[in-house]
């Protein structure tokens, strides 16, 4: 088991999270990105550079999951694919997607989506408050304390 970061908007508080988490738990999390991403000098811890292009390092995390994998991502529909692949789905701010849930995320996104395309202004997502770092960190707290169970 291991964690897969869609490292394009994933805020680097987030990253420096998952960082200590990698040595701490000995756990490989591998970020991927359309652009060079900076990590720190660990055997735990790689990079993955994908070609430009809409949701190209999206199809390689699809590619790659396996079940039981934690994939971190705000994109809906990347988190949908992961579900469906047996993995679980953490977004940012600390929420778990499921499959009781996903349906629904899915669903909101593709109205909000409309609404964008229609030039309403809907605004963007909130500033990272310090409650969403802790929501993660407890969340990710929460998978790898299952991945120990399970070694």
């Amino acid at each position: 088991m291991q964690i897969w970061v869609d490292a394009d908007a994933c805020p680097n508080v987030i990253k420096d999270i998952l960082f200590r988490a990698a040595e701490r738990e000995q756990v490989n999390v591998t970020l991927v990105a359309n652009a060079w991403i900076r990590t720190p000098t660990s055997r735990f811890i790689r990079s993955i550079q994908v070609p430009g292009g809409f949701d190209v390092a999206d199809d390689e995390i699809v590619r790659r999951v396996e079940p039981g994998d934690l994939v971190v991502t705000q994109d809906i529909p990347l988190a949908a694919f992961a579900i469906e692949k047996g993995a679980l789905a953490l977004h940012p701010r600390g929420e778990m997607y499921t499959k009781d849930t996903i349906a629904q995320r899915l669903s909101m996104r593709n109205f909000m989506e409309e609404l964008r395309g229609s030039g309403v202004n809907t605004g963007g997502p909130a500033t990272m408050h310090p409650r969403d770092r802790q929501a993660f960190a407890n969340a990710l707290d929460t998978w790898l304390a299952k991945r120990r169970a399970t070694k």
